[in-house]
């Protein structure tokens, strides 16, 4: 009888051992996706990408630094860590354009780490001859502009059907023809539909924060280095709508302050 008791006894400590055992691991995990952020920057080997994750990891977010050229990305990582002591930042190979490589992204994150906090869609490209100011007027015609400022009605398939239709005329060498200027820039009219795909984006997961932020003219490859602002300052805007912690959605920001679309 005695003996029944020790072991009822040991066996109870047994599991009450492995009970606050589990318990503290998941306090542990719970904490782990509360305090700490995880952020992936696209194109984040160079300008104002690097710069983003530089700036995102000094204040205390995990970054997964991703671009296509892989060598470029782990020197960047490499230079950052090297220069500033971030040890918070990790390279990922991404290339934007292909499906399998954003879902190899998705999947590591989703392993990794089980979360994602931020996300900065930085990659892009340049094109030469453009200038520092963008007048949308000069680029889009009115029907056009019109569908694109009726967010209501506006979906993902009918921003794929707008960009279509000019990449159509445009190869058709019929832009004037339909109501656009002869040569509007490609780059223009790519971010005229990002604004509106972000919008789109922003109706349909209200729960999630989602907006535009134009870094202002910076002085990068981009723009032949002839921008009027530094990487520190084109990256400020960015940085601070990615920490803000659920502040406003569906909106465009001019560097850091709200503008209209």
């Amino acid at each position: 009888m005695e003996a029944d008791k020790k072991y009822t006894i040991i066996i109870y400590f047994l599991h009450l051992s492995l009970s606050l055992k589990f318990f503290f691991c998941n306090c542990f995990i719970m904490l782990f996706l509360i305090c700490f952020r995880i952020a992936v920057v696209t194109g984040g080997n160079k300008g104002i990408g690097r710069e983003i994750c530089k700036k995102l990891a000094s204040n205390g977010v995990d970054v997964i630094l991703t671009a296509r050229d892989e060598k470029r990305g782990k020197e960047a990582v490499e230079e950052l860590t090297r220069d500033y002591d971030l040890t918070n930042i990790i390279f990922y190979q991404l290339d934007v354009t292909d499906h399998s490589s954003i879902a190899s992204l998705a999947n590591f994150v989703k392993n990794q780490f089980g979360k994602l906090d931020i996300l900065v869609n930085n990659a892009g490209i340049g094109e030469f001859g453009f200038t520092n100011t963008i007048d949308e007027k000069n680029v889009i015609n009115d029907k056009f502009r019109n569908e694109f400022m009726d967010i209501d009605n506006l979906t993902v398939e009918r921003i794929d059907d707008l960009a279509k239709s000019f990449l159509k005329f445009a190869e058709d060498n019929t832009l004037q023809e339909n109501r656009w200027t002869p040569q509007p820039q490609i780059y223009r009219v790519s971010k005229i539909l990002m604004n509106a795909y972000t919008r789109v984006l922003a109706k349909s997961f209200s729960s999630v924060t989602i907006n535009c932020v134009c870094s202002g003219f910076v002085n990068t490859d981009m723009t032949l280095n002839t921008g009027l602002l530094t990487v520190s300052e084109g990256a400020e805007g960015p940085v601070m709508v990615a920490l803000a912690e659920r502040g406003p959605t569906d909106q465009f920001y001019d560097r850091t302050q709200i503008s209209t679309f």
